[in-house]
């Protein structure tokens, strides 16, 4: 099986460097066809680079995939390919904008969505909980979805021996600092812990509320404020962490994902707190392989973190049991092959 792999999707993003590094795994041939998009101003430059590009490859593959992030693109892969079309939404961008207070730009987005997964032969989402989103949200047929994991790269993701430096108990919370994070949540919670001398914070990320989180919380002497990493050191301060935390504003789309972060915690065998969601139970138990406390609930989340720090037996067993998870379901090769199994029914269908 070969297939085209078309848009403006970004080669390095966790979700397509999984997907298109599974697939391989799996013994399916890669065609990429994309292009970098470069501002609404050469969007008709960039159609014809992508046109220019599809001729060269037109018949030498079996279905075409439209990575993320590439929704403005399911028109053009329509037009351009008579091969069954999936596109890989992975989120909702009207409900991104939407959050954001970007009313306008969001209906445009909300059209976007829409006609992109109508036109598609096959979505692909993270979960379940945002297939019901979109079912609900687009009036569109839930037969149309698929669920594929985020997973991680576990040739980077992976565990690693740790000489511990120091007795400070490390929390490490790493993303773009925006609402849908809840770092406001984490902070709180660190600063009920302030009295704890040896618990100390990483936050590491950047994003649009950076410099007002730093600023607002700049008099908290046990966190740790990191702006600029690469990808390829994000595995060490993981490394250093004693727990690793997820996601926890309580918004509708904080609901409905599970964050990359929390998979690669759990690859590198890390213990996770994380708020409870729906998105987060159909992975996760609490007390087995992840430890949940309420949503957008520092004094919680401060307690779920003492409770980890008093008790390393349940530290090593929610860090056990996630490794577990992970290699059972969530490798490159895993994810691969569970895309490959839906790709081989719709070629065939």
């Amino acid at each position: 099986m070969t297939i085209c792999y078309f848009g403006t999707y970004k080669p390095g993003d966790s979700r397509n460097r999984v997907l298109i590094k599974g697939l391989k795994e799996n013994g399916v041939e890669i065609i990429e066809c994309r292009v970098n998009f470069k501002g609404w101003k050469k969007y008709l430059g960039l159609i014809r680079d992508l046109i220019r590009k599809h001729k060269k490859i037109k018949d030498k593959y079996d279905i075409m995939i439209v990575g993320y992030p590439s929704e403005f693109m399911v028109p053009i892969a329509k037009i351009l390919s008579k091969k069954p079309i999936i596109f890989d939404a992975f989120i909702s961008r009207y409900n991104t904008e939407r959050e954001k207070g970007r009313l306008l730009r969001a209906k445009l987005y909300w059209l976007m969505d829409w006609l992109s997964c109508k036109l598609a032969n096959l979505v692909l989402l993270d979960t379940n909980r945002h297939i019901e989103y979109f079912v609900s949200k687009y009036y569109l047929d839930k037969r149309k979805f698929r669920r594929i994991f985020v997973g991680t790269d576990n040739q980077i993701f992976k565990p690693l021996s740790r000489k511990k430096k120091n007795k400070k108990f490390k929390v490490l919370f790493y993303a773009k600092i925006t609402p849908m994070h809840g770092i406001g949540h984490i902070l709180e919670a660190a600063k009920i812990l302030e009295k704890y001398s040896d618990i100390e914070f990483d936050i590491v990320g950047k994003g649009e509320q950076y410099k007002k989180i730093k600023k607002n919380y700049s008099n908290l002497k046990k966190v740790n404020f990191f702006k600029e990493i690469t990808y390829e050191q994000l595995p060490q301060f993981v490394k250093e962490a004693d727990v690793c935390l997820g996601i926890f504003s309580g918004t509708p789309k904080a609901k409905m994902v599970i964050p990359k972060k929390v998979f690669e915690a759990i690859a590198m065998k890390k213990p996770i707190i994380s708020g409870k969601s729906k998105a987060m139970k159909e992975l996760f138990r609490d007390g087995e392989n992840c430890l949940f406390c309420r949503m957008a609930d520092a004094k919680d989340l401060a307690n779920k973190i003492l409770e980890l720090k008093s008790r390393p037996n349940l530290r090593n067993k929610i860090a056990q049991n996630g490794y577990k998870l992970f290699k059972a379901k969530l490798t490159s090769k895993v994810l691969g092959g569970e895309l490959k199994s839906i790709l081989y029914v719709q070629k065939n269908y």
